[in-house]
């Protein structure tokens, strides 16, 4: 779940003051540190989940259901090659993250398709919905 997410539905509000939302991100739920809450912040107010009025963070709810449904894509296709595998999501997670290292920063959902491809899962059912 979206680290975002999970703070709206402790305060069950979507409007937060920057300090507040990066309380409950690092105090509260114990998520990340202060720093990383902090980057966090910074990076969902560039992309637009978060807008800044009058004083307050306010959460797009629409850009919000889409990281949800990019993050359980990326889920399925984990799960799907663990399954084909044999293999625990933990050891299919960590041959993604070596992909990264290799092929860079490329988005996580191409890098899991690549790495499905690389140990020869069939991965044709994800291709149309991969934005490449």
């Amino acid at each position: 779940m979206h680290p975002i997410k999970r703070a709206v539905e402790y305060k069950g509000s979507v409007e937060f003051t920057r300090s507040e939302l990066v309380g409950i991100l690092a105090f509260s739920l114990r998520l990340m540190d202060v720093k990383a809450a902090k980057e966090l912040i910074a990076k969902s107010l560039e992309e637009g989940l978060l807008e800044e009025k009058d004083g307050l963070l306010v959460v797009n709810k629409a850009l919000l259901a889409e990281e949800e449904a990019e993050e359980d894509f990326f889920n399925e296709m984990v799960t799907h090659i663990a399954n084909s595998l044999g293999w625990e999501r933990e050891e299919v997670l960590e041959g993604i993250k070596s992909m990264r290292e290799r092929y860079g920063d490329l988005d996580e959902k191409v890098l899991a398709y690549l790495f499905g491809m690389d140990k020869g899962v069939d991965m044709s059912r994800f291709k149309d919905r991969l934005e490449l």
